[in-house]
């Protein structure tokens, strides 16, 4: 029997393999043991789904487990995006959320989220103590399950839509006003929860709004439910084809994650829009505070930091430990190179539905497209040029993988190496300004290798240079 193991968001496995029924009692039994531990019972929990196969099932089952063990439960009635749950633990004072998502991975995959009271993603400490739970419990019936008919008589469950709050806020952070003088705004929530969290508010601030892929499909259109250029080619040849269009907006599956196409069909790296955002946010909202970037996120984040005098904060790959300076009220933005970002005020985890809006406001209120502001922002502070590159290792690789590492080369594609950063991965900061990022896969024979330089031409290099410390 396959171990139960929480990575960065949560436990996610193949639907009818390690994804079934039996081991999604269980798992939420050791999370309702974990509420119970924290003295939180009563708070009661929030479980909510995406738009995949056997959303509505699974997260049935996981409310009458729930229930069983004497939680209050409050049940959303259809896919709902993960930062309006986060948002909606927060609002109820719940104990926390149980999500029943696998975000941007294929439609095969399903998993269980869990967030805490406070918001943002569980860290590792919880997370530990749910797998121990978990895994002592694998192969036996180690739950009670409630009729939910008799849940709902009793009040032990109560079923929730939590769409229109979350939208009341968020009118509070966006300004749709210069967002309605923006003109035709596309948008793509690609089949998932993002719909009607988009398309809706601006219809109803007097945006015009085209939408594709606006039903919902379990199979995503038969593509993994990312918004990013390779999976959002449809999207990218609608705004080119329209010249009234003026910006392209997407979500990922559960609405975490966000993908900008300007105005000529250009697809934004993530990693721009953070560094644009904290710009825009210091220099015209007037936020105050510090940034938060992972990583492997790219050092424009910085230099639009240092640009304005404020400080940043490294941390790990996983937006939990992101949320977790918004929840302290550190940080105006904080944002990582896979498409998650939120900000000051907001909920601590990461919100596309927030971030597409920003972005519509930023290029309605600057006037500009988003080309153009990042021109001028590499004007202000620098270029930077940044790429991933997923490597496959063969075994005999992979064994030696992790000595390679150790032996710390003292110059990389002809510069010499300034620091070695290792919170997550080994991260070779060069004299150039340039770097490179290793990352090892936990579950697969893969090196994420990052790589950012000052232009293109140095980027092939040093990524070249990467590839070879892997392989040879």
């Amino acid at each position: 029997m396959q171990r139960i193991s929480f990575g960065t968001s949560g436990w996610r496995g193949i639907v009818c393999d390690d994804f079934i029924f039996e081991n999604v009692k269980v798992v939420t039994q050791a999370i309702a043991d974990n509420v119970i531990a924290a003295g939180e019972k009563e708070k009661g929990v929030i479980v909510g789904y995406d738009s995949r196969f056997m959303g509505e099932q699974f997260a049935n089952e996981a409310a009458r487990v729930l229930t069983g063990a004497g939680i209050r439960t409050f049940l959303c009635t259809r896919d709902t995006p993960t930062p309006v749950i986060a948002f909606e633990i927060l609002r109820r004072k719940a104990a926390g959320a149980i999500n029943f998502t696998a975000s941007h991975n294929p439609p095969e995959y399903n998993g269980i989220k869990f967030s805490p009271s406070w918001g943002g993603p569980a860290l590792p400490e919880t997370t530990r103590d749910i797998e121990r739970r978990a895994n002592e419990m694998l192969g036996e019936v180690c739950y009670k399950e409630c009729d939910l008919d008799d849940a709902r008589r009793d009040g032990k469950l109560v079923e929730i839509d939590p769409l229109q709050t979350y939208l009341d806020d968020l009118s509070t952070k966006v300004d749709f006003a210069a967002i309605a003088r923006l003109g035709k705004v596309a948008v793509n929530p690609l089949y998932g929860t993002g719909r009607g969290y988009l398309a809706e508010p601006l219809r109803a601030h007097g945006v015009d709004v085209v939408v594709i892929n606006e039903h919902r499909d379990p199979y995503f259109g038969g593509f993994p439910p990312e918004p990013s250029e390779k999976y959002i080619q449809d999207f990218i040849n609608l705004v080119k084809s329209d010249p009234e269009i003026k910006l392209g907006i997407a979500t990922d599956g559960d609405a975490d994650r966000f993908g900008i196409v300007d105005e000529d069909g250009s697809f934004i790296e993530p990693n721009y829009i953070i560094a644009l955002l904290l710009d825009y946010l210091v220099r015209v909202r007037g936020l105050k505070g510090g940034v938060a970037r992972s990583v492997a996120t790219s050092s424009l984040v910085d230099a639009v930091a240092a640009k304005h005098g404020i400080e940043v904060f490294e941390t790990p790959v996983g937006f939990k430990y992101i949320g977790e300076l918004i929840s302290r009220d550190k940080i105006i933005i904080g944002g990582e190179e896979s498409a998650g970002l939120t900000i000051k005020g907001h909920v601590p985890e990461k919100d596309g539905i927030l971030a597409c809006l920003l972005v519509a406001e930023m290029v309605a209120r600057e006037g500009q497209p988003v080309r153009t502001l990042l021109e001028r922002l590499y004007g202000q502070v620098g270029r930077f040029v940044t790429k991933r590159e997923n490597i496959t290792l063969a075994p005999e690789i992979e064994a030696v993988f992790a000595d390679k590492l150790k032996a710390t080369p003292a110059v990389i594609a002809g510069v010499k190496l300034k620091e070695t950063v290792t919170i997550d991965g080994t991260k070779f900061l060069l004299e150039d300004g340039s770097w490179l990022l290793f990352r090892k896969s936990g579950t697969e024979p893969v090196v994420r290798l990052y790589a950012e330089a000052p232009s293109e031409e140095r980027l092939k290099e040093l990524l070249a240079a990467g590839r070879k410390l892997i392989l040879e």
